[in-house]
């Protein structure tokens, strides 16, 4: 499961902001699939740079994640480094391009439902699932204490008169 982070929540909500306002989608093209939309957003490559470094290896994105060798020092290093960083792993790519986690789906507006993994719609509530279900996480981890609202003037026994 992925680490909660501020970054990927906002990587997330941009990247399907980006979908919504047109960017170019094709799940079958390695810079504008699912992942090669957040990616885009995440490194600040341009499709055309994630497709050159990504024919530096075979297979989809879910491959390359799971075959990415950290102590080598190929192109697509930089972009799997990337997104470790702000916190997806090798499992969280999977279900980013099959829109498939069942904890995110939970997150969907309308309930758990399955979602069509090359569908734009789809795509983009599955990352703004993805990213409320993150920031709820964060949430739940912070404590604090209410404060209680003092009143010194009095004010909520005073009624306001306008003039």
């Amino acid at each position: 499961m992925a680490k909660p982070s501020i970054e990927l929540i906002l990587a997330l909500r941009e990247t399907a902001k980006r979908l919504q306002n047109g960017a170019i989608y094709a799940w079958g093209h390695h810079g504008s699939c699912n992942c090669g939309n957040l990616i885009q957003v995440v490194t600040d490559f341009s499709k055309a740079e994630i497709i050159k470094h990504a024919q530096a290896s075979i297979g989809e994105w879910t491959e390359i994640s799971e075959d990415f060798c950290p102590v080598s020092n190929v192109p697509l290093l930089l972009i799997i480094n990337k997104l470790e960083t702000i916190g997806i792993n090798s499992n969280d790519i999977h279900h980013i391009e099959y829109l498939s986690d069942k904890s995110v789906l939970e997150f969907l507006p309308n309930g758990f439902r399955w979602l069509e993994r090359n569908k734009r719609e789809d795509v983009i509530e599955y990352f703004l699932a993805f990213a409320a279900m993150l920031e709820e996480q964060i949430l739940k981890t912070i404590n604090y204490e209410p404060i209680e609202f003092q009143d010194p003037l009095n004010l909520k026994s005073k009624q306001l008169v306008s003039a």
